[in-house]
């Protein structure tokens, strides 16, 4: 049996990593039906995730304080409760675990530095970037080794570390935390029941949107760090080549989609937050994916401005992008570059607007059918099966050397 321990932000997967927690577990549980999920929930609040047989375990809510005592170290608080409970509840069944995978860096470090250990059981931890470095991150001053300490536990006494990117396990390799051998690379994933490639008439017609007009897209849960102005002026800048440019943003907060709305405004443009109104940029709401991949699949270029992290970089959105094969323009980032090869991207330096302007305008001109075929070639390797096979593959090779 396998034990995979997450706490997603999202119970009804209105954030990246609930939905890949949501998908990893889906495809994992069709492989290994003996897989016990431990998730937090708070009450009785709707999950997603009871559709996957998880075992709901109550939330120790002790973020919730943090409303009147704003501070990170209070969720680092509710984690280390919640990783108690999971192995409290592990504990009975422990002879009969593999192995424990967790994806959240406090739980992990308990894990990894105290449970793992008395229960006898290896930990793999999935690491999506060093705590110390999460945005997130506790900000007092004197939780600085604190930090440290939880990214030296989770990293260091891990059995073995799960890494989306082959950039990020060089570092950890370069400030000597762990050997290479003991880190495999698993990227993140696309849902292959989902994003197909579409046809784009079809979809501008289902959105209303003309059939002639030339489309860039982008698609986020949030828009932090995303460099969306950096967009908006290139998009302004193209205009003068390309009178009919139309941008199309989809996802994001209300506070964000409100801020960038008054930006675009500010900058000229003119906004609808539906396709049926006539407009040069749509700030859109999040929607199903099932009606993203409609968004999307209406567009003649699809865009990552900005990352929130570097070596840890693996977007759901480069994936489920590449899925579509439309022409795609990111920023020349290696651990981006790792799944697609130059060749079949339009890059730019990171944060340079002239760059990015090229590079849209160069994708906008492609005319090769076979790149984006090559596309999904490389996107089918990256599928939530392919991530659930890579997971089980790890877990053998920590069994085989236990």
């Amino acid at each position: 049996m396998i034990v995979y321990i997450a706490y997603p932000t999202s119970l009804n997967l209105q954030s990246a990593n609930a939905l890949q927690t949501f998908t990893t577990l889906r495809e994992l549980r069709a492989r290994r039906p003996d897989t016990l999920a431990l998730i937090p929930r708070w009450g009785f609040e709707p999950s997603r995730f009871q559709e996957l047989n998880v075992v709901h375990l109550p939330r120790p809510a002790i973020g919730k304080l943090s409303r009147l005592y704003k501070s990170t170290l209070l969720y680092y608080l509710e984690h280390s409760v919640f990783a108690a409970m999971t192995a409290a509840f592990v504990a009975p069944q422990r002879r009969q675990v593999e192995a424990v995978y967790i994806r959240q860096p406090i739980i992990a470090a308990w894990w990894a530095g105290c449970f793992g250990p008395q229960l006898g059981i290896p930990v793999i931890y999935e690491a999506h970037d060093l705590e110390s470095r999460n945005p997130s991150r506790a900000k007092e001053r004197w939780a600085r080794g604190l930090l440290d300490l939880i990214d030296r536990t989770a990293l260091c006494r891990a059995t073995a570390v799960a890494s989306l990117t082959n950039d990020f396990r060089c570092l950890l390799s370069q400030i000597g935390w762990r050997d290479p051998a003991d880190v495999a690379v698993i990227p993140d994933a696309y849902d292959e029941q989902i994003f197909t490639p579409q046809d784009r008439a079809q979809c501008r017609a289902e959105l209303g949107l003309p059939p002639d007009l030339p489309i860039v897209a982008y698609a986020g849960m949030t828009f932090a760090h995303r460099w969306l102005d950096g967009l908006l002026s290139a998009l302004r800048s193209l205009k003068t080549t390309y009178p009919t440019l139309t941008g199309l943003i989809l996802g994001g907060r209300p506070g964000e989609r409100a801020a960038l709305t008054a930006h675009a405004v500010s900058e000229g443009f003119r906004v609808a937050d539906t396709t049926t109104t006539p407009a040069d940029l749509y700030i859109l709401p999040p929607r199903p994916q099932v009606d993203v991949v409609r968004c999307l699949g209406a567009a003649d270029v699809l865009v990552i401005p900005d990352t929130v992290t570097d070596v840890t970089a693996s977007p759901l959105k480069l994936f489920e992008y590449l899925a579509l094969g439309l022409p795609l323009v990111l920023p020349a980032i290696p651990a981006l570059h790792e799944i697609v090869p130059p060749h079949l991207a339009y890059s730019f330096p990171r944060r340079n607007l002239t760059g990015l302007q090229e590079a849209l305008s160069a994708a906008l001109n492609e005319r090769d059918p076979a790149l984006a075929t090559a596309r999904r070639v490389v996107a089918a390797d990256h599928t939530y099966g392919r991530r659930a096979e890579r997971i089980l593959a790890l877990v053998d090779r920590v069994r085989a050397t236990a």
